[in-house]
């Protein structure tokens, strides 16, 4: 299994959310680079970007930031928030970031993921955030009527490999992972589950290690030092 420890970008800072609450906002620091190179001394390979302020406008904001990051880090860097057309997958891609995850754009264009999929395959995959078991879109702000379950199955079906799920109500908790949710989505043939939110112990990593799912996200347990990031990454690759 692959961790991911997550910067959450807002303003140039790294910072957390509380249950995707933009008015419960921490910010852990104004050197998001730091973070990441201290992520990597303590074992981390890769490395889960979420650009907030992209994903509330539809548009990337801290996409400079971003930039020196991966420059400067090195790690396998996965990317979300505010990424809706082409020219921006070909800016990250060049950039050397290895996987980029649509989120909005998903579910309000298909066509538009289907022909990502078939143009860059294994390099695009989808974030999927539910809450009560719904799609939430817009940078969590509106929740849809689209079962989360479903929407996982048929971006199977459309050809994506990967795709980020994260339960809302635990993300930013500190409350561990809902495990139920990534045995059920675990069991989707061909899907790469990577989980995500209220990761923060590390009997949560061994679970999640013995479901089978491909991937974790550790974001906030990181910051508070609930979680011991080079011991997370021991267990997950054993």
């Amino acid at each position: 299994m692959k961790i991911f420890p997550a910067i959450d970008l807002k303003d140039g800072c790294a910072v957390r959310l509380y249950k995707g609450d933009f008015s419960n906002m921490t910010v852990f620091s104004d050197n998001p680079v730091a973070v990441a190179q201290s992520f990597k001394q303590s074992g981390a390979k890769n490395i889960h970007l979420v650009d907030l302020d992209g994903a509330r406008e539809g548009k990337p904001v801290n996409s400079s930031v971003i930039e020196e990051i991966v420059r400067e880090c090195g790690l396998f860097a996965e990317i979300g928030g505010g990424i809706r057309n082409a020219k921006r997958i070909d800016d990250y891609l060049s950039l050397g970031v290895g996987r980029i995850i649509l989120g909005t754009s998903a579910l309000e264009n298909p066509d538009f993921l289907k022909g990502c999929v078939k143009d860059y395959g294994d390099k695009i995959a989808v974030g999927i955030d539910a809450k009560d078991g719904f799609v939430a879109t817009r940078g969590w702000l509106e929740v849809t009527n689209v079962p989360s379950v479903d929407f996982a199955k048929k971006m199977r079906d459309t050809g994506v490999e990967t795709i980020v799920y994260t339960d809302i109500s635990r993300d930013g908790t500190l409350s561990g992972a809902n495990t139920l949710i990534y045995e059920v989505l675990n069991k989707i043939e061909g899907l790469n589950v990577i989980a995500s939110g209220g990761v923060s112990f590390i009997e949560d990593i061994k679970v999640l290690k013995n479901i089978g799912v491909y991937g974790a996200v550790l974001g906030k347990a990181l910051y508070m030092k609930k979680l011991d990031l080079f011991e997370a990454v021991k267990i997950a690759e054993e």
